[in-house]
């Protein structure tokens, strides 16, 4: 195999007959390309530096584990306090050339990437997937899944974060929390960035894709024949269409890891050390304090000191298996592994996650989409390579984002229900070599519905739940810490998410008969699977919703934040772990709700409070104990 082919058995794609041939030149050529024009240093900051097992300190302030959505914010932040030595954990590695190609975010899953996840088998989802399993792919890397998502910037309503606030969380309010959305945010929207709602200058950078298809005027014009507005949903209002925004820069991913570490890469108080697998937390069973954290890297194990705190950034399925492998969780869980309980909290538990249709797909009559053979050009390599433009900036594929009401939803409230992901192609557009398997789809399941169509022109809609009401749990397989937790989301476990789903999917079939589409013919596809329930009655929706069930992989909750009479919580709203003394958790795990949209925008805003809350408790202290000092000597 060549050096040039070396990374696509890399990226674990297994690929077969003609889009495989494409994709086996394509791949090669884009990365001699990026290569050639030495792309990456178009990027003023450099790589972050692996500090090497030797040069660890044997103990330091904080400890934070894992480089994700939350933990490159939270180690970034306190950084920034000069005499605090921080200690950074990733399980993974660095981000490769690939997963800066904004178009090709679904050939990232089940890669080298990727912890690549399953649920374990439902009876009434995910029907269309090997095994009844949904894939969930999960970031293994610098930055997390923010290098593997859809790069969509979406921060949800506002009234999501007051309800947490009235749940018996302080702090965490909308006013609050775009306080801190806006201390991210460098936004390149001249008009966006003039309004109340968004912020410059911030590490995150925030933009819309350089290039669209026509499609994407498309959905924007349909959105308003059905009467909705082409408004900024991350504003005053959420309700309506827009043209999807995302953390791109330059026409690149601008995962967490370019945002927050790379331009803080020569603070000599941050260590990073990549590809070190965090497997417990130290923890003194007498007086339940926190201590440090075993980790594995080059086939060792190795233990590290925490002197002020541990901070758990591992995300909604790692951070709770952490914490039950060190003894905290569920404590009949724990005895039935023989792991000595240590604190008993309902860990694992409040699972919750983003659940929608996939495959509701409409045949264009115009070459307007997106498919292998147009995209996978040398012309478009060179557009990306040297322009950084092009349709490989295309956020996977998704053009536009829509926030609709379904008749469970109150109009006049603002508070949508549904949310559209509007993509300029679907699971047939690269001819069956990728997203099928990115997907997990039974391989007879995806010959009936897209071998037909194979490579066509369409466009699609995923309509996705945004508030569902169905919660699952994720608990340990084993003791060992290598062995993957089970997943158990219980999708559809209450039947008001099913018929909130369903809404929500008429609609997304309405707008295909708006002018904006009928102009492209927009012939939705059939799934045969389904025939035999009339076709567009509720029962027949309900069997396309079964069988492709599509997670957005937004797990969350799974740590729960919660006042100290919430007998679910599991950390309190300073994100600290009940019953156990410099020990915190601070990602997607803490969300007590779902928020109403795409998820890695609001965790980045937990991670950036988050660092706040441990600034301000720790120089709290450190002024205190000046000001009893100098009150006890008379001063």
């Amino acid at each position: 195999m060549s050096t040039l082919m070396a990374p696509l058995q890399g990226l674990g794609l297994g690929l077969g007959a003609t889009a495989a041939s494409n994709l086996a030149v394509f791949i090669p050529l884009l990365l001699t390309a990026i290569a050639y024009y030495q792309y990456e240093l178009i990027d003023p900051e450099a790589r972050p530096i692996n500090t090497e097992t030797d040069e660890l300190l044997e103990s330091y302030d904080f400890i934070v584990v894992g480089a994700g959505s939350a933990g490159a914010v939270v180690a970034s932040r306190l950084s920034e306090i000069e005499n605090w030595n921080v200690l950074l954990l990733e399980a993974g590695g660095d981000e490769t050339e690939i997963s800066d190609v904004p178009l090709m975010a679904a050939y990232l899953q089940l890669s080298q990437l990727d912890w690549k996840y399953k649920t374990e088998p439902q009876k009434d989802a995910c029907l269309a997937m090997q095994g009844e399993r949904c894939n969930w792919p999960r970031g293994k890397v610098m930055g997390g899944s923010s290098v593997l998502n859809y790069m969509l910037y979406v921060r949800g309503n506002k009234k999501d974060y007051d309800i947490w606030e009235g749940m018996g969380n302080p702090g965490w309010g909308s006013r609050d929390a775009l306080y801190y959305f806006k201390k991210s945010e460098d936004n390149q929207n001249p008009y966006l960035a003039r309004t109340l709602y968004h912020g410059e200058g911030g590490y995150l950078t925030v933009s819309e894709a350089p290039y669209h298809t026509p499609l994407a005027k498309s959905f924007i014009e349909g959105g308003k024949q059905m009467g909705y507005m082409n408004r900024d949903i991350n504003g005053e209002y959420q309700t309506g269409f827009m043209v999807a925004q995302g953390t791109i820069r330059r026409g690149s991913r601008c995962s967490t890891s370019k945002a927050f570490l790379r331009p803080v890469r020569l603070r000599k108080n941050l260590h990073i050390a990549m590809n070190a697998h965090v497997t417990r937390v130290l923890i003194d069973p007498t007086t339940k304090v926190a201590f440090g954290v075993e980790f594995i890297r080059d086939r060792m194990v190795h233990r590290i000191r925490a002197n002020k705190e541990v901070i758990l950034s591992a995300g909604a399925v790692n951070s709770p298996q952490i914490l039950m492998l060190s003894g905290v969780g569920p404590k009949e869980d724990l005895i039935n592994l023989k792991i000595p309980l240590i604190q008993n909290l309902r860990v694992g538990h409040n699972l919750q996650d983003h659940i929608g249709l996939g495959g509701l797909t409409f045949m264009c009559n115009q070459p307007v989409s997106i498919t292998l053979s147009r995209i996978y050009s040398v012309s478009s390599v060179m557009d990306y390579a040297i322009l950084g433009g092009g349709p490989l900036t295309i956020m996977g594929g998704v053009e536009g984002l829509a926030f609709v009401n379904t008749k469970y939803a109150n109009a006049s409230d603002d508070f949508p229900d549904i949310e559209f992901h509007f993509i300029s192609g679907s699971t047939n557009s690269d001819g069956g070599a990728q997203l099928k398997k990115a997907h997990g789809l039974k391989e007879a399941f995806y010959k009936v519905i897209f071998d037909p169509i194979n490579s066509k022109d369409v466009w699609s809609v995923i309509p996705v739940l945004l508030r569902p009401r169905s919660r699952g749990v994720i608990k340990l397989r084993s003791r060992n810490p290598l062995d993957y937790p089970l997943i158990y989301p219980n999708y559809f476990s209450d039947d008001f998410d099913m018929k909130t789903l369903i809404e929500g999917v008429k609609i997304g079939v309405a707008l295909s008969t708006t002018p904006a589409f009928k102009k492209y013919g927009s012939q939705m596809v059939v799934f045969p699977q389904c025939m035999h329930h009339e076709m567009y009655s509720d029962a027949y929706w309900e069997c396309m919703i079964r069988h492709y069930s599509v997670t957005i992989y937004h797990p969350i909750g799974t740590c729960k934040m919660g006042p100290y009479w919430d007998e679910e919580a599991v950390v309190d709203p300073q994100l600290r772990v009940y019953g156990i003394k410099g020990l915190r958790v601070i990602d997607a795990s803490i969300m007590p709700t779902m928020v109403s949209g795409n998820t890695n925008a609001p965790v980045i805003m937990v991670g950036e409070k988050g660092a706040d809350l441990i600034k301000e408790f720790w120089l709290n202290s450190i002024h205190s104990s000046r000001r009893r000092r100098r009150k006890g000597s008379g001063i």
